[in-house]
């Protein structure tokens, strides 16, 4: 039975926003790491959801894949209620389109139009909370975080699962594809950008406990990249302080209709971390020295990660 989720009240819809003007140097400063997943990531919403509930303020966001997608419409200030919106009305026919190039089955250009007409903000440097896409240089393996520029081009590169979605052309000449072949769960990333705490969402902690074989290619393509990383992204892992993981390994990657149940299901796992979330919270609080008014911070090193039972 689906959970009957409390809806945040309008005014803390954009809380996240407003939090962000609040000088850090007065607060811990917290970052959110979303990881990839496909249809999976429609969980990310709930658990925003239950931290604008909770007044948990975000101070910037990185997303691999799924995860940038809501990850970057939370930074471009559109309302939490408008992003629950695209996650339950969101189709792969909004993402990609059939081709005749020999790089991939589908194009994912049609998901950045789709962005570039909903999205308040559409360049990094105007985002009202600070953000990072993560795509893989398709020729040398290595990550790149995207955070100048065009938001829409970003997350489509970063969505742009290989094999399946043509590689997406940087401005430089880079070939991008999907942010999942190297980081995952971006955890690294968002304390790069400064985060004291880092709030890692990882939809795909269960793997698959679903009964049958994968009925789609996409599906295929999603759970052998997962299965490649299950080992790759455990660092990525050690770099959050907090692994929140919604119950979502019955529900398959391609399963975007679903949305109801993952919405639930995130919002479950956010509900179930506040209490975590404030004791970091409590302990950051202790652990800053007396003299911090000074706005000499004491850098908060980066702990084995604390993760709710699932």
């Amino acid at each position: 039975m689906a959970l009957k989720i409390q809806r945040p009240k309008a005014k803390d819809q954009n809380a996240q926003t407003d939090n962000n003007s609040i000088a850090m140097s007065k607060r811990t400063t917290i970052g959110l790491a979303l990881s990839g997943g496909a249809a999976r990531g429609i969980a990310h919403v709930g658990v925003l959801l239950a931290l604008a509930e909770h007044k948990i303020p975000i101070d910037c966001i990185a997303g691999t894949s799924a995860g940038s997608l809501v990850g970057g419409s939370l930074a471009s200030g559109l309302p939490l209620a408008e992003i629950e919106a695209i996650g339950r009305s969101l189709r792969w026919r909004d993402i990609g389109r059939m081709t005749m190039s020999r790089l991939g089955v589908q194009s994912n250009e049609r998901l950045e139009h789709y962005l570039r007409a909903r999205l308040p903000v559409t360049r990094f440097e105007d985002l009202g909370i600070p953000f990072a896409a993560v795509a893989t240089d398709l020729n040398s393996g290595e990550p790149v975080v995207l955070q100048k520029g065009d938001v829409p081009f970003a997350i489509r590169a970063s969505c742009a699962i290989p094999g399946w979605y043509v590689p997406v052309t940087h401005e430089d000449g880079r070939q991008l594809v999907d942010g999942g072949l190297v980081a995952m769960v971006p955890s690294s990333v968002v304390r790069s950008m400064g985060a004291e705490i880092v709030l890692a969402v990882d939809v795909n902690a269960q793997g698959a406990t679903f009964v049958g074989p994968s009925r789609s290619v996409i599906s295929i393509v999603l759970q052998s990249m997962l299965v490649v990383q299950r080992t790759a992204s455990r660092h990525q892992l050690e770099a959050a302080d907090l692994v929140i993981k919604p119950r979502v390994g019955h529900i398959r990657w391609d399963e975007m209709a679903r949305a109801d149940e993952l919405i639930a299901a995130g919002y479950e796992a956010g509900v179930e971390s506040i209490p975590v979330i404030l004791a970091l919270l409590e302990a950051a609080a202790q652990a800053r020295p007396r003299w911090y008014k000074l706005r000499r911070r004491k850098k908060i090193s980066a702990k084995r990660p604390l993760t709710l039972p699932m």
